[in-house]
């Protein structure tokens, strides 16, 4: 499927600006999507410098083909998802000169109702941002888990403080017939959750649905592991940026740059420090960038998005 109208991608300038210009070489834009990002990189590169662009999702990643297409061989493209990336390229011998993970799920995937992420149009509730994998669908979760199962789902992925009463209307729902459709989902939720409990500012059935959607894909599974991976392909002076769309995601984020910015390595029962205090990486992003309101105004899917990043320091440690 390939899309006509193009999105921006989120906090593209703040990006660009932390991204470049950098050491050059090759850049990796771990979660290519539609290539909003990588577009924008390759124009602002040197002729000289690539792009390698990768996306877990063929049908996306098609998309974003077409959209590269004029630059020829400086853009490079990879069906992989980036968790094990870091692993497949060191095998390679591959550095970067820069590395950017735009987290969210792309307007490619709301907008496209037989996809199933979201609501405003009825599609079948699959959720799979990989539907060649063969995984489960959000409607093999919601139809065959337990009600624990989804409770613990809603509550650990979507926060969804109503947790335990929209799992037990789910149980007594597939008893009649089987959750098939994402509007008959978000129905089964607005029924379910009293009209005084709903947020106030997002549909009731939002936070389940981001719920549904992370473990359908496995999306925070070895996040953090992944990060520590990656960054040990950036060259010296190579930065990582990593955008995150809700606290899970950012705290997970925020953690794994915490972890690589810690100036003492010793073991915790160390008496002295013996590794010298030097950290091999350097905070970018003291606090995490946030969009301004011109953007959210113009696109509030971008209303919770946190740009975090991190840099190589330049004299690598042994």
């Amino acid at each position: 499927m390939i899309m006509t109208e193009l999105h921006t991608p989120v906090l593209l300038d703040e990006t660009l600006n932390i991204m470049l210009p950098g050491p050059g070489g090759v850049l990796l834009d771990g979660t290519c999507g539609e290539g909003g990002h990588a577009e924008a990189f390759l124009r602002q590169m040197t002729d000289a410098d690539r792009l390698l662009g990768v996306d877990r999702d063929p049908e996306i990643l098609a998309v974003a083909r077409q959209r590269l297409e004029p630059f020829g061989q400086r853009a490079m493209l990879r069906q992989m998802d980036f968790r094990q990336a870091a692993v497949a390229f060191a095998s390679e011998g591959l550095r970067f000169g820069g590395i950017l993970l735009d987290l969210g799920i792309s307007s490619f995937h709301f907008d496209s109702p037989e996809r199933g992420f979201a609501f405003s149009h009825s599609g079948p509730l699959d959720m799979r941002l990989d539907r060649q994998s063969g995984s489960a669908t959000a409607a093999d979760l919601l139809n065959g888990l337990t009600e624990r199962e989804l409770r613990r789902i809603f509550w650990e992925y979507g926060e969804e403080r109503e947790a335990g009463r929209i799992a037990r209307a789910v149980i007594a729902e597939r008893g009649v017939k089987p959750l098939a459709t994402t509007v008959d989902f978000a129905a089964l939720v607005e029924r379910s959750v009293p009209r005084r409990r709903w947020p106030e500012r997002i549909h009731p059935a939002t936070r389940v649905f981001q719920a549904l959607r992370i473990a359908v894909n496995s999306e925070l599974e070895g996040l953090g592991r992944a990060l520590g991976q990656l960054a040990q392909l950036l060259v010296p002076g190579g930065r990582m940026a990593v955008i995150s769309f809700h606290s899970l995601e950012d705290r997970t984020v925020k953690l794994a740059f915490r972890e690589l910015t810690r100036t003492c390595r010793c073991p915790e029962d160390s008496p002295i420090c013996q590794c010298g205090g030097q950290a091999d990486f350097r905070a970018v992003t003291r606090k995490p960038i946030v969009p301004a309101q011109v953007e959210i105004e113009r696109n509030p899917r971008s209303r919770s998005a946190k740009l975090r990043a991190v840099e190589r320091t330049l004299e690598e440690q042994p």
